[in-house]
C-alpha cells in the first residue's frame, strides 16, 4: 500500500522537468493506439469469419455425416436407419457428390454433381441464393433438371435461360477406359436448365457445383442405395453441440460427424492463422510503444532522487523503493490498455454500425459487402487486455529494477 500511494502520487503530480510529463503522455498515448489497433484489427478478421460463417449456411446443413472409412456408406445401414427416429434431428437427407464431366454446346468442364433428396429446400435457405425466372425444380415427369452455379454457366457461356441439354458423364464401375471410343466406358444422363442459378458467393461452390436429384445422381455414379453423406437439420430449440452429441452416441465410431465449421475447416483455419499473425505482429508494435514507458520512468528515477534519499532516511526498504517506480510503470501500461480498449471497441462499434470505412467507393458491385466488417468478441478484448498488461508489465521490471540498484550504488 505504501508503495503504491507514492507511485500514485508520482503518476499525477507535476515533475520538475516538464519533459516528464509528456513523455508519460507520450507513453499512455502510445499503449492506448496499439491496444486500439489490435481490438479493431481481431474484431475485423472476427467479422469477416462471421461473413464466411453466413455464406456457407444458405448452402451447408447444420450436421453432416460421412464414413470414417471410403467415400461411400450403405444408405440402409442400422446406425442410419437408428439415426432417423432420432427426436433432434427436423430434417434427414441423404446425398451422393461425385465428379463428373459436363459438357453443353460443345464446351465441357469438370463438376461436382451433387444429388439432394426432395427435401433439400427444408435443410438449407437455397431459395435465398436463387436467382433466375425459373422456380427451384429438380424433376418433372421423364425431365431431369440440374441447377448450375453462376460461376459456371459463365465458364461454360450460357445462362440459366439456356434450352440446351447438359450432357453428364461418369467412368463406369469396374471399366478401363478406352482411348478409341471413351464414350462406351462412361455413364450417360441429360440435365435441363430449370431456369434458376445459385450464388453463394463462394468460388468452390458456384464455379464447380451442379445441384440434380439424388435418384439422377445413383445412376450416373451406379451408386444404387448409397450415399456420400448425410445432411441434417437440428430440430427447434436443440443446440449445435446437443445435437452433434446426440448424433455422435447413435452413430459410434464408423462415421464422421461435422459441424458447419468443421465441413469448411481449410477456410477457417487459414482464417486464425491470419487473425494468429496479425495478433504476433501488433504485439510486437505494442512492445515497442512500451518503450516510451522504460524512457519516462528512467527519466522519473533521476528526477526524484532526492525523494528516494529521503525515503530511505525515513526507514524505506530498497525492494519499496523499486516497487514504487515497478508500480508506476505498470499504471501507465494499465491506464494506456484500459483507453485503448474503449476507443476500439467504439471504433468497432462506429464501424458496425455506419460502416464507414468501405471497399473503394461503396458503389462497387464486384465485392460481396460495402464495408468492412468487424465482431467485437468478448474474448478477443480479455486477451488484448491480458497482452497488453503482460507486455507493458515485463518491459518494465528490468529497466526499473536496474535503474533502482544504480541510485543504490550512489
Amino acid at each position: 500500500m505504501f508503495s503504491f500511494q507514492i507511485a500514485r502520487r508520482y503518476l499525477l503530480s507535476k515533475k520538475s522537468h516538464h519533459a516528464i510529463n509528456i513523455i508519460s503522455g507520450v507513453s499512455v498515448f502510445g499503449v492506448a493506439i496499439a491496444t486500439a489497433a489490435l481490438v479493431c484489427i481481431l474484431s475485423v478478421f472476427n467479422g469477416f469469419q462471421d461473413m464466411v460463417a453466413d455464406l456457407f449456411t444458405t448452402f451447408d446443413p447444420e450436421l453432416k455425416v460421412l464414413p470414417a472409412q471410403g467415400k461411400y456408406m450403405a444408405a440402409d445401414e442400422k446406425e442410419l436407419t437408428e439415426l432417423k427416429k432420432c427426436d433432434k434431428i427436423a430434417v434427414y437427407m441423404e446425398t451422393v457428390e461425385d465428379n463428373a464431366l459436363l459438357m453443353v454446346n460443345n464446351r465441357q468442364k469438370m463438376v461436382t454433381i451433387k444429388g439432394v433428396g426432395d427435401n433439400f429446400q427444408e435443410l438449407t435457405s437455397i431459395d435465398d441464393i436463387l436467382s433466375g425466372e425459373g422456380v427451384y425444380e429438380l424433376s418433372a415427369d421423364v425431365i431431369d433438371y440440374g441447377i448450375c452455379g453462376i460461376g459456371l454457366l459463365a465458364q461454360l457461356g450460357v445462362t440459366a435461360d439456356c434450352n440446351a441439354p447438359f450432357t453428364l458423364y461418369a467412368p463406369r464401375k469396374g471399366e478401363k477406359l478406352d482411348i478409341t471410343n471413351p464414350l462406351e466406358n462412361l455413364n450417360q444422363e441429360e440435365v435441363f436448365s430449370p431456369k434458376v442459378t445459385f450464388m453463394v458467393k463462394q468460388n468452390k461452390y458456384d464455379t464447380n457445383y451442379v445441384i440434380t436429384s439424388i435418384a439422377l445422381a445413383r445412376r450416373l455414379f451406379e451408386r444404387q442405395g448409397y450415399a456420400t453423406a448425410v445432411e441434417i437439420k437440428l430440430a427447434d430449440g436443440v443446440s449445435m453441440s446437443e445435437g452433434k452429441a446426440a448424433v455422435e452416441s447413435i452413430l459410434g465410431d464408423k462415421y464422421k460427424v461435422l459441424d458447419r465449421y468443421e465441413q469448411q475447416q481449410d477456410t477457417f483455419k487459414v482464417m486464425k492463422i491470419e487473425k494468429f499473425i496479425s495478433y504476433v505482429f501488433l504485439t510486437f508494435i505494442l512492445l515497442i510503444a512500451c518503450f516510451n514507458i522504460v524512457g519516462s520512468l528512467t527519466m522519473l528515477i533521476i528526477d526524484k532522487k532526492a525523494d528516494v534519499l529521503t525515503l530511505r532516511n525515513l526507514g524505506a526498504t530498497d525492494k519499496q523503493i523499486k516497487d514504487i517506480f515497478l508500480l508506476e510503470g505498470r499504471m501507465i501500461s494499465a491506464i494506456g490498455a484500459v483507453i485503448g480498449i474503449v476507443i476500439g471497441v467504439a471504433l468497432c462499434l462506429i464501424q458496425q454500425k455506419y460502416g464507414l470505412i468501405r471497399f473503394g467507393d461503396g458503389n462497387n458491385e464486384s465485392y460481396i459487402i460495402d464495408s468492412y466488417p468487424v465482431s467485437v468478441h468478448v474474448t478477443d478484448v480479455i486477451i488484448v487486455l491480458a497482452t497488453v498488461l503482460a507486455v507493458g508489465f515485463l518491459s518494465v521490471w528490468y529497466p526499473c529494477v536496474r535503474a533502482v540498484k544504480g541510485l543504490e550504488k550512489e
